[in-house]
Formats: structure tokens, sequence, C-alpha cells
């Protein structure tokens, strides 16, 4: 550095300038015999001047003295170069989890990040969608355009041992049924090996596709199964949860009541004020313990592994009708993203009844290839303070899809294994100007939902789906669905009936299109 010449220099003209007050000896060195000689002569070189260190021991004091003054400014202005030049200090960082702050000790972290998804659906019934049938006043699918998500959050961690995430959905609330926005709303303990002990608000341990955030699955709506058992009546709900994470397993449980604000067709005890308080007689809440666990039986490397999962769930429906305001239904939009109307409901299930769900799910990824299938079952047992309780006792609902996907310019599918779900995807070489195309992936699956059992009409629906993906960067994603539906089936004679015979048959046919950013 310029600095280090600078203070060598000083340092030569201060001992130069000492030594010309004192006698010198001049000594030579001959080249062939390397005697040392007082005078020049033949083949002799110059050794240098010597003097008796003990007639100056003042200067030589003051000269070190003066030479460490300079070696310690030396260091400060090393310093303060090297740390302009750190990225960490000098500027912010962007990386994974957004736009990342971070304390000088590292004891302190802060990520602002955010989502925004813009769909689009394009509608083509047949006769059998256009009908009037009570009690539904139409049954008839809207073209249209919405932002189906606009989130944003803050996430990071103090002392190191302590993560926290806040997230803010904008485009929730009104009349989707969830009274808030808010998402996820926790403290994280991960002060012990690999244990994380987590309270607040968070999306529940089920579910492959649920546990995979809506950034980064393959179709732009989940699965009716998916959606039905664990997305509609809110995923992120108000608990306590343990995990445990490996390299190639994990494992999670919460205990968990509900949601912050209810749910899209989940309101057990839904007050005055969301779940936020319980006034107006809004009712005791419900209360659920589940889990799920993940592994990678066969590992070869990051791009060709195989994945299986299993996820249970017990949960107590409260038998206080408080105010009225009690409701629980499962629910499913048949794949459509803008219009999504609840083709398939089942209705009010009996308060006190008790909700089983079970689910097994597996993926595998062999280079660009991938495939990916689950099956949840719920039953319902145990509404025998409810009225009719006996027409839903031992009333099993079901559902299952899969698909398979294909990148064309060679990517894979990126799996988090301390999660157990799919993360953000990488081009191998971005989109630009000059060649780069981005990443591409092409997908086809089946979905299937059964929503009929016992006393229960809540229907029965099966699609295929196509889609097309386009990742001009990691940050960016465009999507493409048609979406067929096989077939749609109810019967208006059962007494929990929803929708009557409105949609039966229906064979519709959608197009659909999201543009996706996120940091």
């Amino acid at each position: 550095m310029k600095a280090t010449k600078l203070s060598l220099a000083i340092a030569s003209l201060i001992s130069a300038g000492f030594a010309g007050q004192a006698l010198a000896l001049d000594l030579y060195v001959d080249n062939k015999t390397q005697q040392i000689f007082a005078e020049p002569g033949p083949n002799r070189s110059k050794l240098g001047s010597f003097e008796k260190v003990e007639d100056h021991a003042d200067q030589k004091a003051e000269i070190n003295k003066i030479k460490e003054e300079l070696a310690l400014k030396n260091n400060e202005i090393k310093a303060l170069d090297e740390h302009v030049k750190d990225p960490k200090y000098g500027e912010l960082q962007i990386n994974e989890k957004g736009i990342k702050f971070e304390s000088k000790d590292g004891n302190f972290e802060m990520s602002l990040n955010g989502r925004m998804q813009v769909d689009s659906q394009m509608n083509v019934q047949d006769a059998n969608t256009t009908t009037t049938a009570a009690p539904v006043p139409t049954s008839q699918l809207a073209d249209g355009s919405n932002i189906r998500r606009a989130r944003l959050g803050v996430e990071g961690s103090f002392f190191k041992d302590y993560e926290y995430k806040f997230e803010y959905d904008f485009s929730r609330g009104g009349n989707s049924g969830v009274a808030a926005g808010i998402t996820d709303a926790y403290l994280n303990w991960k002060g012990y090996s690999n244990l994380g002990v987590k309270i607040g608000s968070f999306k529940e341990p089920f579910s492959l596709e649920e546990a995979t955030s809506n950034r980064w699955i393959t179709f732009i709506e989940r699965n009716m199964a998916v959606n039905s058992f664990s997305d509609n009546p809110n995923a992120y709900k108000t608990g306590i949860g343990l995990t445990w994470a490996e390299p190639r397993w994990q494992a999670a449980g919460a205990l968990m009541t509900e949601p912050v604000g209810g749910g899209w067709a989940y309101t057990t005890s839904k007050g005055g004020n969301g779940n936020n308080n319980r006034n107006g007689g809004s009712g005791d809440t419900g209360f659920e313990i589940t889990g799920r666990i993940t592994g990678l039986p066969w590992y070869v490397d990051k791009n060709k592994f195989l994945h299986v999962g299993a996820s249970g769930s017990e949960r107590w429906m409260p038998n206080n009708l408080g105010g009225g305001n009690n409701a629980m239904a499962y629910t499913a939009a048949i794949n459509s993203n803008v219009d999504r109307s609840n083709v398939l409901n089942t209705g009010i299930i009996p308060l006190g009844s008790t909700l089983t769900r079970m689910g097994g799910e597996t993926a595998v990824v062999y280079g660009p290839f991938s495939a990916q299938a689950e099956y949840i079952q719920t039953d319902i047992s145990n509404g025998s303070k409810a009225a009719n309780a006996s027409l839903v006792d031992g009333a099993t609902l079901k559902g299952y899809y899969g698909y398979v996907s294909y990148f064309l310019t060679g990517e894979s599918r990126s799996y988090k294994a301390k999660t157990g779900a799919w993360d953000r995807l990488k081009p191998s070489r971005n989109f630009d100007m000059k060649g780069g195309k981005g990443a591409w992936e092409v997908a086809a699956g089946y979905d299937y939902l059964n929503l009929n059992s016992k006393g229960i009409n809540g229907g029965e629906a099966n699609t295929a789906k196509f889609g097309v993906n386009w990742y001009p960067n990691s940050h960016f994603k465009v999507m493409a669905n048609y979406i067929h539906v096989l077939d749609i089936q109810q019967s208006s004679a059962l007494s929990l009936t929803k929708h009557g015979a409105s949609w039966n048959g229906g064979n519709l046919d959608m197009f659909e299109m999201r543009g996706q950013v996120d940091f």
C-alpha cells in the first residue's frame, strides 16, 4: 500500500539524519576471499557504514519509537481500507432472503422481502355450467385478472440463536374470509444443534406441496386435496412448534389453535375482531396436533434423489356455538386462480367433531426430470353433541394428485432437506439479449378430490392440467396453465349439500397465466 512505502521512506530519512551526526566506519568485503577490510581496494564491495550502538542508544530508541508509531498508523490505514472494500459494510446485500442488513459483530441481521403474483383466467364453459340451480344463483366462472398475492415481510435473527419473521399479505382480507392479512408472525429459537422451537403464527407442518412456498410450486394453484384439507382452512395457525433437521431428513410437530382472524372456510370461534379477542360470546377455539416427517432414502447428489414423507393431524372442534359465528367446511376451487368459487363444498361440519387427517407424499428428481404425488384423507368422527352428527360420523373425505415436469434447458428442481420442500430455482443462464434463455419447464398432471361421504355432499371432481413455466432469472417467473375438468359430480339428495347438482357434468376448460416477482 502507499502508506507502507511512505512510512519506510520517512524512517529511512530519519535514520540517515541521525547517522550523519556520528562517527561511522565503512567496511568492505573481498568478492573472492570474503574477508572484511576497513579500506576500499580491488575486487572489494562496500558492506555499509557501521557505528557503535552504545554511543547513540538514545538516538536508536527515538528512531525505534518513530518507526513503531508509523507502523500503527499504517495498520489503521490498512484496516480502514479493508473495511471500505468489504461489501458487508460498504453496501446492502441482496441474497435469497431479500435485502439484508447485518451488524458488524454478526449478532443482529434483518432482511426485507416481498412477492407479487399477478394472475389472469379465461374460461370455456359448456351448457351444464351456466344453468341456474338452487341454492346457487349462477354456476359460471368469470374471466378476469387480479392480484393473487402481494406480500411484504421482514425476517432475521438477534444474538444468532433467535430468529424472527413477520409477513403481511395485502391481498387477503375482506370477503376472502380471512380477517387479517398476517401470514407468518413468529419467533424461533435455534440455540441447540438442529433443534428449532417456534412460537407464534406459522404454517402447519403438513403436506409437501403446502410446505413448499407458493413461489416454487409447479402449477399456478395447489392441487385440490392440498387446497381443501390444508390451505383453504388457512394453513397459517397460531401455536408452538418443534423441528429437527438433519442433512437427509427432518421432522416437525406443532400444537396449534386457530389462525389470526379465522380462516377462509374455517372460523369456529370468530369474534368481533377476528380471533384477536374473545368478545361477543364468540365461543371456544379449536385445537390440533400436527406432525410431518420427510427423508431422502436414495440420494446421489442434489440433482438425483428420492423424497418420501408422511403427515398426520388431529383437530378437535369446539362444542360451544357462542354467538353463532362458528363454522367449519372443506372447500375447493377446481384449479382456478382468479374466480376461485368453491365449486366443491361440504357445507358446515357439525361442531364437536374430530377431524383426523393423514397424508403420504413422494417425489423424485433425476436431472431435469421430476415427478411428485400425494394422497390426503380426512376422517370425521365423534360429533355426537351436534343435532346432525349421525350423518357425518365415520365420513371419509379424500384426494390425491400426481404430476411430472421436465426442464428443457437442463436445470433440476431445487430442494431443501431441512424443510423437506422445494426451493428457489436458479437458471443455468439468466435471460439476456446475448443468447441467455433463462430456464424453461413443462409439466403435466392429474388431480382428484372426493368430498362426498355419508351425509356430506361436497362434490367430486377430477382434472387434467398442463403447464409451461419460464424463469428469466431466479427472482422472476412467468407461468401458463391449461386446465381441463374431466368431470364434476354432485347430488342434491343429501342433507349437507351446498351447491346441489348445479355443477353436475361440468366440463370446463380454463387457460390461466401468472407473472411473479419476489425479492
